[in-house]
């Protein structure tokens, strides 16, 4: 059930509609939008008696939403989800690509900070790197846990660009939401429900990528937890999914941005990377993405990725990230995206100043 306010409905009438959808035993998620505000109500099992709410000041009309998921459907929200960052004019979903890029793994300070200076120069706004590895073996690399968090803050530190890392678990999480900017879900996890609900109760943005077979219908739905808990930032991303083909790592679906787009007021991003599991697939994958629409990209660079500790087959250069910059700056405009400049949010020249800090992030 949705409760859609009038144009002009106060925030004390939304608030009294929220009290009362609480007294009734349901939970009120209220969703602001530009025109007007809409109330998702969950935990009813069936239908809310229409006369309780609709006479209520400031409401307009009651609608029932068939769709399984609820605060995830554009019934809830026509506008498009634009998730912002204090102290800096990074966004995600608004008409500016987000562009994440880093390594797949934090192996060391000085690799971390090698590659934070080249993409960011290049234009990245985000800096992704994994501290904790969810591996296929457990013999691989796992990551350096709290010591790659904390090389992450430093990475946000001296360049200024927000950072996303993965939490695989509810311990795990506890430290991310200390140090990260982007809460990262990852496809193994994206049906870990209990974890989806603990990264709904922080207040930092979340991240979910895709689960390697899930349905589009399961990806909303996975995002629904999350919501349900009351974190409306919710980042989808697509990152490839399991199917017969052999030339890839794995088969990116890129007909899932639009179906989201359609569906869904949350904005969606494409990994590339995880997608195809190759380098030389990357950049063509990734001007495709922003070609059929998606709110950004999430790549992994690497300084030297022949010696990478994890994923390094699919990890670009700097140089080659650099060129995929160059090609996504012509196709945006296309698209009535903006993609930012080279460097333009950095305030030095990084070739020369080694001692730059940013303001610390929110």
């Amino acid at each position: 059930m949705l409760v859609v306010m009038k144009a002009h409905a106060t925030e004390e009438q939304v608030r009294a509609v929220c009290e009362k959808i609480e007294s009734l035993g349901y939970r009120a998620h209220a969703m602001p939008g530009a025109q007007r505000t809409a109330i998702g109500i969950t935990g009813n099992q069936g239908e809310v008696e229409p006369g309780t709410l609709e006479e209520l000041p400031g409401v307009q009309e009651l609608i029932r939403v068939s769709k399984p998921y609820k605060l995830v459907s554009r019934d809830v929200k026509q506008e498009n989800t634009v998730i912002r960052f204090p102290g800096t004019d990074a966004t995600v979903g608004g008409p500016g690509l987000a562009i994440m890029a880093g390594p797949c793994a934090i192996e060391s300070r000085e690799q971390a900070m090698a590659v934070a200076e080249r993409v960011c120069r290049a234009g990245a706004q985000f800096f992704r790197g994994g501290a904790y590895k969810p591996r296929t073996s457990p013999y691989s690399f796992q990551g350096l846990g709290e010591q790659g968090l904390q090389i992450m803050a430093e990475v946000r530190d001296k360049f200024g660009m927000k950072i996303v890392t993965e939490a695989i678990d509810n311990e795990s999480l506890e430290l991310v939401e200390q140090y990260a900017d982007i809460i990262q879900i990852g496809a193994r996890n994206m049906q870990n429900f209990s974890l989806l609900k603990r990264a709904g109760r922080t207040r930092k943005p979340v991240l979910l990528k895709r689960g390697m077979s899930a349905t589009l219908e399961e990806f909303l739905m996975a995002a629904e937890y999350v919501m349900s808990e009351g974190n409306y930032q919710v980042i989808l991303c697509e990152r490839g999914v399991r199917t017969f083909a052999d030339h890839t790592r794995n088969t990116l679906d890129l007909s899932v941005v639009p179906a989201v787009r359609r569906l869904s007021h949350l904005p969606i991003l494409v990994d590339p990377s995880h997608g195809t599991g190759k380098r030389n697939k990357v950049t063509p994958l990734s001007r495709a993405a922003v070609a059929v629409g998606a709110d950004g990209l999430i790549v992994e660079v690497h300084s030297e990725p022949d010696k990478a500790l994890s994923d390094g087959m699919q990890s670009l250069y700097p140089e080659q990230f650099e060129e995929l910059m160059a090609q996504v700056r012509q196709i945006a405009p296309v698209v009535g995206r903006t993609v930012p400049g080279i460097g333009a949010h950095v305030s030095v020249d990084l070739r020369t100043q080694t001692d730059f800090h940013a303001p610390a992030a929110d």
